[in-house]
């Protein structure tokens, strides 16, 4: 069975062929190429097995080619997708982080037995109670964490489900029977 062509022009070829070799982004080549090898009627699964992309982006980039050209396959991803807060709210996070400390504001409710000390669990609660915001990732508030000023602190070594209070007001119960 012959496989279907989507012919581009002898010019367009080599200009994707020029794009490839001379860009060292390895996310652009990869579209370079896959777009090209589209174009020269590959067969989907193959070029999707040389390039290591899905069906649905070869079918996006070609058509961002087609209608585009080149800078169609750009990149256009700012990175600030994620970026829920603006910089001048971060800048105010970052006051308030330092101006109060998780028992400030949770009392004994916090994550970490003293309150003293800001945890993940400490930052997601003041940041959906102070913007309304949460992420889904960790990784997103060790991102505002660093953003925010802060490093990383060593354990305390207290089991999470043990907190002070809980521990004494226990023993007070203890003390009464």
């Amino acid at each position: 069975m012959p496989r279907k062509r989507f012919p581009i022009t002898e010019e367009q070829t080599k200009e994707l062929q020029r794009a490839y070799q001379v860009t060292n982004n390895a996310g652009r080549r990869t579209r370079y190429q896959a777009v090209r090898l589209y174009s020269e009627g590959y067969a989907v699964p193959a070029i999707c097995q040389i390039t290591g992309c899905s069906r649905s982006s070869l079918m996006n980039w070609w058509h961002k080619y087609r209608q585009q050209g080149l800078p169609g396959l750009d990149d256009h991803r700012d990175g600030r997708n994620r970026a829920k807060l603006t910089s001048a709210q971060i800048e105010e996070l970052t006051e308030k982080l330092h101006q109060y400390s998780p028992h400030a504001l949770f009392g004994w409710q916090t994550q970490s037995a003293s309150g003293q000390h800001w945890l993940v669990e400490d930052l997601a609660r003041a940041v959906d109670q102070w913007y309304g915001i949460r992420w889904d990732s960790r990784t997103s508030y060790h991102t505002l964490f660093a953003q925010c000023g802060f490093s990383y602190q060593r354990s305390e070594k207290v089991y999470k489900s043990r907190r002070e209070r809980d521990v004494l007001d226990f023993e007070a119960q203890v003390e009464k029977n």
